[in-house]
């Protein structure tokens, strides 16, 4: 949520030098790194890989190799589903009694779950066999309502959540509010899966997001800060990148790695002012992600850094850098609001 293991991050010379001049250098950064991206934007359309990342290794292999069973599938669709319905817990359990990192009621689980790590046991705890089962699920439905008009995909989805049978009763996805929510969900997050293979379109709240951060250089850092009257308007890293885009009407997730699926990763190269840059203590898991700020050109951050720091400029490339999250409006609203408990 905070700074902790941020305390030997390096303070920049910005804290040597005055206000005027950290603005006039912020908004040069700005106004140059988007002049020079004005011409890049592009969408993610078309790509189907995994982000860098993304996904915590350990199930990498997994999501790849299933996520591509059928057409309707992909290793994106397939993690954004785990992530909904787990936030890669194993050991999950919901107030339903669904079970495991694929969330499978017991019932499902003994039509549709199988051994597929071939150890004897078909185990919905295991994700060796319970995240083939959940794509191997996905690609049936998908072929029960495949001659559904509309979208494949978003009818398999849709299937997946109310049933085959009334995604073919009302030709497509039913008017379940339910139910459009979550394909809206999953194939909004979907993005924040998937390898761009063009460049991203810059955030429109980017500006606004940056304009709040740099008011606040010079405060005082408060571990679970999140700028209210009782924190005296101080903030922890997470709760100042929430302030930041609340301020421009985007609600995040209150800790730092629960706002790294609030939009799609730019590589390093694609990075723009705006985008949420993030810290991690085991660069192949983004569960571990300590720290966050937000980027603003040249190479540096706003942050707050630790305990007896200020909100002040710091460079982004440190060896704890995972990568960074283009934040949208869709992305935060697809975000999980209930995690299951283990």
């Amino acid at each position: 949520m905070g700074g902790l293991g941020g305390t030997a991050r390096r303070t920049w010379l910005v804290v040597s030098v005055v206000v005027g001049t950290c603005l006039s250098f912020l908004v040069l950064l700005v106004v140059g790194t988007y002049s020079a991206a004005a011409s890049l934007a592009g969408s993610v359309e078309g790509a189907v890989g995994l982000a860098p990342g993304a996904v915590p290794a350990v199930y990498v292999s997994l999501v790849e190799k299933w996520g591509g069973l059928c057409p309707s599938l992909s290793p994106p669709l397939l993690a954004a589903q785990l992530y909904q319905e787990s936030g890669w817990n194993p050991n999950a359990v919901s107030g339903a009694d669904a079970e495991g990192i694929a969330q499978f009621i017991p019932g499902t689980w003994a039509t549709d779950g199988f051994d597929a790590d071939g150890d004897g046991k078909a185990d919905v705890w295991d994700p060796g066999d319970a995240i083939p089962s959940a794509a191997t699920y996905d690609c049936e439905l998908a072929q029960d309502v495949k001659n559904v008009p509309g979208s494949n995909t978003d009818n398999m989805l849709a299937a997946y959540n109310a049933g085959a049978y009334a995604v073919i009763q009302f030709d497509g996805v039913p008017p379940y509010a339910e139910t459009q929510d979550y394909v809206r969900r999953i194939t909004t997050l979907a993005q924040s899966f998937t390898a761009p293979t063009s460049t991203l379109a810059p955030s429109q709240q980017a500006a606004g997001a940056i304009y709040f951060a740099q008011s606040k250089l010079g405060t005082p850092y408060l571990w679970g800060g999140t700028g209210t009257a009782a924190d005296g308007g101080r903030f922890d890293c997470s709760g100042l990148t929430q302030a930041a885009y609340k301020s421009v009407g985007i609600t995040l997730p209150r800790v730092a790695n629960d706002q790294w699926n609030a939009g799609p990763h730019p590589t390093r190269s694609q990075l723009l002012p705006g985008d949420l840059v993030f810290f991690a203590t085991d660069l192949s898991d983004p569960r571990t992600i300590h720290h966050v700020g937000i980027y603003v050109g040249g190479g540096y951050m706003i942050d707050a850094p630790h305990t007896g720091a200020t909100i002040r400029f710091d460079p982004i490339d440190e060896a704890d850098y995972i990568g960074a999250t283009r934040v949208t409006q869709a992305g935060a609203q697809a975000l999980p609001t209930d995690t299951p408990s283990s």
